[in-house]
């Protein structure tokens, strides 16, 4: 005899019999289809929201970083200047600074941290409050400065962390360029006859080594009014057929802008978007 059929919270149906003995039986059913649809609903709508909450806090790190860069420039006399940031994905290892050294002298700043995305950001959020602290303690003799910034970056960072930074004074002209290889991207400059000068490295790069000697070199004068350029690893960026833009369009697209430091900047960054449109 059928005593009644149930349909429980936890799905399934329940359905209890009774012989003529009177002795009782119970018959369980699980509706696997529908407990399998409902896995897959869940899981999806987990995965969306982690989703959701993951470029929520990339966005909002973007944010945090680009605030990082400078926000005010130094007013000086004799040097018109102007810096731009594109990272090739929301938030990286790139990383420039213009270095308030009192008495109208500014420190220029080009780096790269070996590293991408969340952690390369990280690495460079700490070189900048490495650098910008000892700044002001060290901001007369540039290679103590560095050292020190060396020594802390070391101290505070994995053994494999690093950057390659170049550093120079606008008014000594005395300047650090550090890289691991020759074939790293060094920064460039043009000089007095529209030559495209490269800085090429006069100490280790900054992390390795936490008594690392910084010897500074020294920049060749540029006379003219004319724009200068440093740049990072812009040159890098490849097209859809695997062509890098290289030195030889940032020359083109750098040449004929005159005295107008973020024009030229926009335009660089305008070429190499161009040149190259896709995520990098």
């Amino acid at each position: 005899m059928l005593l009644g059929k149930q349909t429980p919270i936890w799905g399934g149906v329940f359905t209890r019999f009774e012989d003529i003995d009177r002795n009782t039986f119970a018959l369980v059913s699980f509706d696997e289809m529908t407990q399998a649809v409902e896995e897959q609903r869940r899981a999806a709508a987990e995965k969306l929201e982690s989703e959701r909450r993951s470029a929520q806090e990339l966005a909002i790190a973007k944010q945090v970083q680009a605030r990082l860069f400078p926000q005010t420039f130094p007013a000086l006399k004799t040097l018109e200047y102007a810096g731009l940031c594109s990272q090739g994905s929301p938030v990286g290892g790139d990383y420039y600074d213009f270095l308030n050294l009192g008495r109208e002298r500014v420190g220029l700043v080009l780096g790269d941290i070996a590293g991408k995305g969340i952690a390369g950001a990280l690495l460079m959020a700490n070189l900048q409050a490495n650098l910008r602290s000892q700044c002001a303690v060290a901001w007369d003799d540039p290679q103590r400065l560095l050292q020190s910034v060396n020594e802390l970056f070391y101290d505070n960072t994995a053994d494999n962390a690093y950057a390659t930074l170049f550093f120079a004074d606008t008014t000594t002209r005395r300047s650090a360029c550090g890289t691991p290889t020759v074939d790293t991207c060094p920064p460039c400059y043009s000089d007095a006859d529209d030559t495209l000068v490269r800085l090429d490295s006069t100490c280790t790069v900054l992390g390795l080594f936490k008594n690392g000697i910084v010897p500074i070199g020294r920049m060749r004068p540029a006379l003219r009014r004319h724009p200068h350029a440093l740049y990072g690893r812009n040159t890098e960026s490849f097209n859809a057929a695997g062509e890098e833009f290289g030195e030889h369009r940032l020359v083109e697209a750098y040449d004929g802008i005159v005295n107008c430091p973020s024009g030229s900047c926009y335009r660089i960054v305008d070429e190499v978007h161009q040149f190259s449109p896709c995520e990098q």
